[in-house]
């Protein structure tokens, strides 16, 4: 299955952001990777930090390229502004709704969660984390896994609400009501900036 399987940190230092959860790597480290980390002021060009956007995108998503590029043209063909539809796309993935929900900590634990068939959508067990959810879709933790672990340690954590899901952490179940608005979506991402690098 294909899924980013290099360093971590060294992504989350390259974007000075946590990207796969919470690290102190960036507080112990805070300059970029590499031998020459710490002295890079090279000025960057108008390619070099529209495909550093792409590139944290994918890996806060957890997409390779060509999963990414096919998601891209989809939101390009919707009506609408293309970014902003990218982003929505990205966030109605199932991993991504588990993660959000607070099933599991990080989006790598939720894609686990996934294909390991812990999780039903509207009562059936779903095992392709990039399954795009619709509105009025149930995903839940199925009975038989409402006890693991991560799941319930990960629920006691999680407080944080998104306006478009709705979560029952006793049941450990939630509801995607439909597809967030862009000032919803908490994520730092310039998305027209992937939109200009994907129209050169």
């Amino acid at each position: 299955m294909a899924r980013y399987r290099g360093p971590k940190q060294k992504i989350a230092r390259r974007f000075k952001e946590p990207i796969f959860g919470p690290s102190k790597a960036l507080e112990r480290k805070p300059h970029p990777p590499g031998q020459h980390g710490r002295s890079r002021r090279a000025k960057e060009s108008e390619y070099s930090v529209q495909l550093k956007e792409k590139q944290k995108a994918k890996y806060t998503y957890g997409l390779l390229e060509r999963q990414f590029r096919n998601l891209f043209e989809k939101a390009a063909r919707k009506k609408g502004v293309t970014g902003e539809n990218l982003l929505k796309f990205l966030e109605a993935r199932l991993d991504n709704t588990v993660f959000r929900l607070g099933f599991a900590r990080t989006r790598r634990q939720a894609r686990q969660l996934v294909t390991h068939g812990h999780i039903t959508v509207n009562g059936q067990v779903v095992d392709i984390p990039s399954a795009q959810l619709r509105s009025g879709d149930i995903i839940a933790m199925r009975p038989a896994s409402r006890n693991l672990f991560v799941a319930q340690d990960s629920v006691k954590r999680t407080r944080r609400a998104f306006p478009w899901l709705e979560v029952d952490r006793t049941l450990m179940q939630g509801k995607f009501l439909d597809y967030p608005n862009r000032e919803d979506i908490p994520e730092n991402i310039r998305e027209q900036l992937i939109v200009e690098l994907y129209s050169k």
